[in-house]
């Protein structure tokens, strides 16, 4: 594993998905400034200051895109709850890869799959998350958000962070990349904030309510309407 460090760059995503060619396999593209962070459906990430991660790991399990790699996103998002952990915190997960920590937003994952002429060259996996913010830049952002070091009352080591980070996401990868979502269903499941509850989730420009029933074992959420019907949803946003 390589950490390339940069002192500023538009979207680290970006970055890496420019020198997809270049970058060795499980290399990770680190920022000081990100100009131009986004997320899921193209949303802003809030610049948070030099003491947040903006980080992208860069992968390269075949040179097929398996379904096994549309979970990534949720297998990061339990590594990264775990870590959060031990800083005495208790994360909780809302479908499918954000992390709230007392109600509050506090990372950002987003995967980009790099494809040229039917090869997948490589999965840019992005990761935002608020260690060190202030209150003050925290109210800038259009939902509830926290950060770390506002939940524990400390400064946060932002190198410590990463590389435990980065030392467990690493430790079960290859077991993901073989299990699947199987792996961590029951990790994710305990931390999952939703089950047995009424939500509605937003798909595009449509909304669908009902009961969070359960997580498949591909990743997915079912839910049961209020005529008994059920739909399983592979994408989307909970409300």
């Amino acid at each position: 594993m390589e950490i390339i460090n940069l002192e500023s760059v538009d979207s680290t995503n970006k970055y890496a998905k420019e020198h997809i060619n270049e970058i060795s396999d499980k290399t990770v593209i680190s920022a000081d400034v990100q100009t131009s962070g986004r997320g899921r459906f193209d949303r802003k990430w809030n610049y948070q200051g030099m003491g947040n991660i903006y980080a992208s790991i860069i992968l390269k399990p075949s040179n097929k895109f398996e379904t096994v790699y549309s979970s990534l996103t949720q297998y990061l998002c339990v590594i990264l709850s775990k870590t959060f952990e031990e800083y005495g915190v208790q994360p909780k997960i809302k479908w499918p890869n954000d992390i709230l920590i007392n109600n509050k937003k506090i990372s950002g994952i987003l995967a980009e799959a790099v494809i040229e002429k039917n090869e997948l060259k490589g999965i840019v996996l992005g990761v935002g998350i608020n260690l060190n913010s202030t209150k003050e830049e925290l109210e800038k952002i259009n939902q509830p958000a926290t950060s770390l070091n506002n939940e524990i009352g400390m400064t946060i080591d932002k190198e410590n962070f990463i590389n435990s980070l980065l030392k467990r996401f690493y430790l079960k990868y290859n077991d993901f990349i073989q299990n699947g979502f199987a792996l961590i269903k029951e990790d994710y499941e305990k931390r999952a904030n939703f089950l047995g509850k009424e939500i509605t989730i937003k798909v595009f420009d449509k909304e669908i309510n009902g009961i969070a029933k359960e997580i498949t074992i591909d990743g997915a959420l079912k839910i049961v309407d209020k005529n008994n019907k059920e739909q399983t949803l592979y994408m989307g946003d909970i409300l």
